[in-house]
């Protein structure tokens, strides 16, 4: 396989990441960044469902190898803990990261130096775990990595409750999107994280998430390098 180059280098060659970041703080002002639709304005500070403001909170960051075999490969998948959540389901695995709030506030400068020391440990990719609420950091965050040398995949491996206004933002940033599909029933939704049309919304987010980057690509040593996984 010819060497793989990941999609956010082109977008900042080309001066497009830079008005992605605009674009999505502005959202920020009034925030529709996620289906939730708080209109809260988090640049001052206020905060929705997802409790969070203008700066990411971030739990733990680390070379993770309990993910797919595709992300973990031999040196693991640089997995990044995103604090809190817009889906906020009931039965979360990580609820007191998701809904308790453990983690500490960052900047995007940590984000990103966060990010260069997992691919300096070897990891195959930066996984974003629980990014739905934080794009506008993370794409800041992107941004100074690429300056400073970041060239592993990017990884947005998210609950599916996704708005595709969204999703547009991050077409020619993320290589891999790994959706955890949760319920067809809306009822269900409505019961454990009150989005009753969480069905609805997330099938929509998938496709469009293959429309940006296609079915699963694997290099000759089993490591996912594009596609939704």
């Amino acid at each position: 396989m010819p060497t793989f180059i990941p999609a956010y280098i082109e977008t900042f060659k080309k001066g497009l990441l830079a008005e992605k970041i605009e674009t999505a703080y502005k959202i920020l002002k009034s925030c529709t960044l996620c289906p939730r639709q708080c209109k809260v304005d988090r640049l001052a500070g206020e905060t929705g469902v997802c409790k969070t403001g203008k700066k990411a909170y971030v739990s733990s960051f680390n070379a993770h190898f309990g993910e797919e075999g595709p992300l973990v490969g031999t040196h693991g998948s640089g997995t990044i803990f995103f604090t809190h959540c817009n889906l906020l389901c009931i039965f979360c695995q990580n609820y007191d990261i998701s809904h308790l709030g453990h983690g500490e506030e960052i900047s995007n400068e940590q984000l990103a130096g966060m990010m260069l020391h997992l691919q300096n440990k070897g990891c195959h990719n930066i996984n974003f775990v629980t990014p739905s609420h934080v794009v506008p950091q993370i794409l800041s965050a992107v941004e100074n990595a690429i300056s400073e040398g970041l060239s592993v995949p990017l990884v947005y491996n998210t609950g599916g409750y996704d708005s595709v206004q969204t999703l547009k933002l991050l077409e020619g940033v993320f290589d891999i999107y790994m959706p955890d599909f949760k319920f067809w029933d809306p009822e269900i939704a409505k019961t454990t994280c009150n989005a009753k049309d969480y069905p609805e919304i997330t099938q929509k987010a998938l496709i469009e998430m293959h429309r940006q980057v296609g079915d699963l690509l694997i290099d000759d040593r089993g490591i996912a390098k594009r596609g939704i996984l």
